[in-house]
This record gives C-alpha cells, sequence and structure tokens, in this order.
C-alpha cells in the first residue's frame, strides 16, 4: 500500500483525535457523559490486554468469520448464476427484491426461536445481512463480462463450467472482491449488533451490554467502542490489501 494515502489516513485519525479531546477538556460536552478522548485511547489499550475482552472479540470474530464465508459460499456461485442466465435472474428477481429490504435485526426474534440464543443464531443473520451486497456485485460482475470473450472461449470448445471458470470467474473477480469489503463491514455491524440485542455466547457486544449493566465507568464504554471501530478498519484494509494482490492485473487499479 502506498505510504501517502497510508499518511494522510493517519493525520486525518490525529486530528479527529485533537478535536476530541480538545471537547472534552473544554469540558463542552458533560465529561461524565463523554470522558477525555485520551482516557478512553488508554483504556482501550488495557482493555487488548485483558485476556477476558479478547475471547470476547474472538467470539465475535468467530460469528462475523462464519457468516461472511457461508454468505461468500452462497452469493458469488448464485451470482455468476444470476448473471450469465436472463431467465434465471428474471424467474428469482421478486423473491430477491422481497427479501432484500428486510433488516436483519428485525429477524432476531425468529433466528432465536429457530436457532436459539449460540453462535447458530449470530452467524444466520451475519449471512443474511453480507449476502446481498456480495451478490449484487456478484451479478454486475457476471453481466460486465466480455461477450467476445465468451464467444471466443465457445470457439475453442470450452464446456459452460470452463467458460465460467476461465471467462466468466476472473473477469468478475474485482466486482466480487469490491463486494466482498462491502459484505465484511456488514457482517461486523451485525455480528455486534446481534450480540448487543439478544446475546448470544461470548462476543463484543454482548460484553458492551453486560459492561453497560454493571456500571462500569463510562470510559470502559467508549473504549469497547474504539476497539470495535479498530476491527472494522484493519479488517477493511487486510481486504483492500488483498484485492489489490489478486487482481493488480485490472485496469482500474493499473492506472492508481
Amino acid at each position: 500500500m502506498p505510504l501517502a494515502p497510508v499518511a494522510r489516513g493517519a493525520a486525518g485519525l490525529a486530528a479527529l483525535f485533537l478535536l476530541l479531546e480538545a471537547i472534552t477538556r473544554a469540558e463542552l460536552v458533560n465529561p461524565v457523559y463523554l470522558p477525555p478522548a485520551s482516557t478512553v485511547v488508554a483504556t482501550a489499550a488495557r482493555l487488548l490486554l485483558d485476556p477476558v475482552f479478547l475471547a470476547s472479540v474472538g467470539g465475535t470474530l468467530v460469528a462475523w468469520g462464519l457468516g461472511l464465508a457461508a454468505a461468500a459460499v452462497v452469493a458469488v456461485p448464485l451470482g455468476l448464476l444470476l448473471g450469465a442466465s436472463r431467465r434465471a435472474h428474471a424467474a428469482t428477481a421478486a423473491a430477491i427484491e422481497l427479501l432484500r429490504p428486510i433488516p436483519s435485526v428485525a429477524l432476531i426474534p425468529l433466528a432465536i426461536l429457530l436457532l436459539g440464543r449460540g453462535i447458530d443464531m449470530r452467524v444466520a443473520l451475519v449471512a443474511y445481512a453480507a449476502t446481498w451486497p456480495l451478490l449484487f456485485n456478484t451479478v454486475y460482475g457476471a453481466h460486465a463480462v466480455d461477450p467476445v470473450a465468451l464467444e471466443m472461449a465457445r470457439a475453442y470448445g470450452l464446456g459452460r463450467w470452463a467458460v465460467a471458470r476461465h471467462v466468466a470467474f476472473p473477469s468478475a473477480l474485482p466486482f466480487v472482491l469490491t463486494g466482498l469489503r462491502i459484505s465484511a463491514a456488514i457482517a461486523l455491524i451485525l455480528a455486534i449488533s446481534t450480540e448487543l440485542i439478544a446475546g448470544g455466547g461470548a462476543g463484543l457486544g454482548t460484553w458492551m451490554l453486560s459492561s453497560s449493566q454493571t456500571g462500569v465507568p463510562r470510559e470502559l464504554l467508549y473504549a469497547g467502542i474504539v476497539v470495535a471501530g479498530l476491527l472494522g478498519l484493519v479488517i477493511d484494509r487486510l481486504m483492500l490489501v488483498a484485492e489489490r494482490r489478486l487482481v493488480a492485473w485490472h485496469p482500474r487499479l493499473r492506472a492508481a
């Protein structure tokens, strides 16, 4: 990753920290409700050395990873199929548009009823939310495959599966990876939100909920929020690095 964007990002984070520190030190906001930013950051650093807290973060990451993997297993093949077949796309469009707008958090009661409050419930909700961005990006990628390349592959005698493997999927891969980055962020949000609302075992959201009910210092809760934000930032950066390495041949990335 080029150093200039990293430096600009670090400068932005530093500016945000200094702004929040100035606001809290000047007591423009009641410090009872918003502790100093430096105190929150120091508390977050201590939390990252706490085995109990790290176990909670690990529980969230397990639900996130399993849910995202399940979404990819379903969304990528289905997206390639829908993008390659107009009949299949037309047959499923109504069902997809019916299901897609349903908020995942609205399905929590149903998920608890069917799956209980364990990790199965969290993984199912994460997978449901993460499926849609990945599915639609894969469909768009399949639509964007060069028809000349498809015809040439068929002219050389490649079968349907060979065409999909050697032509359609590589061409759609940049779209798939973009959808995966979007889905990864949504999956993390859903994992933490589900834990906050429904519990469901060890997790960062469960830790926040439990801490808020036991009257811990507010900076501890803010520190948990900071760690959640850092998780999202790290995941996004790792996804971006993987995308740039896997599709370095893409014209957009080569121009960048």
